[in-house]
């Protein structure tokens, strides 16, 4: 975990951090890790990241089950966001999708929905 010590995160601590599914490249969501989840998820293979809402950590889908397994991780050339490519189990998103970006916008500025809902999320959060 040498390399964690190069890395710059902000002044908050935390570090953007892409999650990318492994298969087929889809972007699933941006977050934000500090030191903390990134050796988490190191040391586990699961995602963990940083909640800035509720200023915690938190393992992606501890509520849902929704988990991430971790396959790769990338650095960007200035050390300052990372890039983690995952097995999604199920869904990425809190809305029902397998992504947070299900919606595309248009030229006309309405926003379309890309994706097929995959769970009700009544259900299960």
């Amino acid at each position: 975990m040498k390399f964690i010590n190069d890395l710059k995160f902000n002044d908050k601590g935390l570090m953007p951090a892409i999650i990318q599914d492994y298969k087929s490249g889809k972007v699933l969501t941006l977050c934000y890790m500090n030191r903390q989840a990134l050796e988490k998820t190191l040391e586990e293979g699961k995602v963990y990241l940083f909640r800035r809402s509720k200023n915690t950590l938190m393992m992606k889908g501890e509520t849902s089950g929704h988990i991430q397994i971790v396959k790769e991780i990338f650095i960007d050339c200035e050390g300052n966001s990372i890039l983690l490519k995952i097995e999604q189990k199920v869904a990425a998103c809190h809305a029902g999708y397998f992504t947070c970006y299900y919606r595309k916008a248009s030229s006309d500025g309405a926003l379309l929905v890309t994706e097929k809902k995959i769970f009700d999320p009544e259900k299960v959060y």
